[in-house]
This record gives structure tokens, C-alpha cells and sequence, in this order.
């Protein structure tokens, strides 16, 4: 069995990774998912635990835990990282190597040779900024694979290129990663 990690970020997408999860789960893989604060207030990570069986962190400093290494522990299980909705913010954090939340620090933890996967999703206009635009570089150049966000209507209202990818390409792209 496999082990994929799901970071899950603060986009009206992130209904969508909880299906992602699913997927993978019913494919046969260990799935574990770190959520965003912002993530968490979207969608409770019971959810995520329901539907893959298996652990959904979001503050490993939380009352509940004692001197947790959540962060390690998450990064060293996993054999793939798919970073499913990744919104502008998250983008960001990860592509200066900022660790200042549960999600960008599993992220710097994990080791060289595990692949990481990162699927855009926000709005056409912030997604065709130059920062964020930028930002998809410095990952590419990183070494991340980046799963181009589909055109369609957005919660926002506006049609364009930004909206999360089908979970079902993408549980196929986690796959071809895990079989390389």
C-alpha cells in the first residue's frame, strides 16, 4: 500500500479534495491530510478521516497533543505529496519555503526523493498574476509537478482557467508518480 499525503488549502475547492481522498482510499492507498486553518474552517477534518480511515491533522501543537512531531512523522510516512486545492496563499508559503503552519512545514520536512504534486485552484485573475505566476516557477523549478488548474465557471462567479482539476485525473496523476 501506498502512502499519500494530502495537504489540503483554504480554496472554496476544498470540498473537492475530500472526494480526492476518497479516491485514493478506494484505490488502496494510505491517505493522511493536513489541513490549513482556513481549510478547516471550510470543511471539518472529521471528514477526511471518515472517508480514508486514517488520521487528519491540522495544529500538531494543539492542547491534545503532547510534544508532537506531527510534521515529521506525516512527512517521513508518506511516499507522495499532493498538495489538492492549492490556493494563492498556500502557493506562496510553499515556494519561499515558509513553515509556519502543519501543511509548509510537512512539506519542507519531507524527504528529497519523495515527489510532490501541487493543483492550483483560485480565481482566473489571481492565478494569471505575476506573483503567483512566479510563485509556480520557483515550485517547477523546485522540482514539484504542477497540475494546471481547467477552465469553468468559478464559485466567484467569473469563467476561466483557475478551477481545481477532477479528482479522478488527478488520483491518476498520484498514481503515476508513485509508480516512477
Amino acid at each position: 500500500m501506498s502512502h499519500v499525503l494530502l495537504a489540503a488549502g483554504g480554496s472554496v475547492a476544498v470540498y473537492k479534495a475530500c472526494d480526492l481522498a476518497s479516491k485514493l482510499a478506494q484505490r488502496g492507498h494510505g491517505v493522511r491530510t493536513v489541513l490549513t486553518g482556513r481549510a478547516a474552517e471550510l470543511v471539518n477534518p472529521q471528514l477526511f478521516e471518515a472517508v480514508t480511515g486514517e488520521p487528519a491533522y491540522v495544529d500538531e501543537y494543539d492542547e491534545t497533543r503532547r510534544g508532537a512531531m506531527d510534521h515529521i512523522d506525516v512527512s517521513t510516512w508518506a511516499d507522495v505529496l499532493v498538495v489538492a486545492p492549492c490556493s494563492a496563499n498556500l502557493l506562496a508559503r510553499l515556494a519561499l519555503g515558509l513553515a509556519d503552519d502543519l501543511p509548509t512545514t510537512a512539506a519542507l520536512a519531507l524527504p528529497a526523493d519523495v515527489p510532490r504534486l501541487v493543483c492550483p485552484a483560485m480565481n482566473p485573475h489571481m492565478l494569471a498574476t505575476p506573483a503567483v505566476q512566479r510563485h509556480l516557477g520557483t515550485l517547477r523549478e523546485d522540482g514539484w509537478g504542477v497540475f494546471e488548474p481547467d477552465e469553468g465557471h468559478m464559485a466567484c462567479g467569473v469563467n476561466g482557467r483557475g478551477r481545481l482539476p477532477d479528482t479522478v485525473e488527478i488520483a491518476d496523476r498520484v498514481e503515476e508518480l508513485l509508480a516512477r
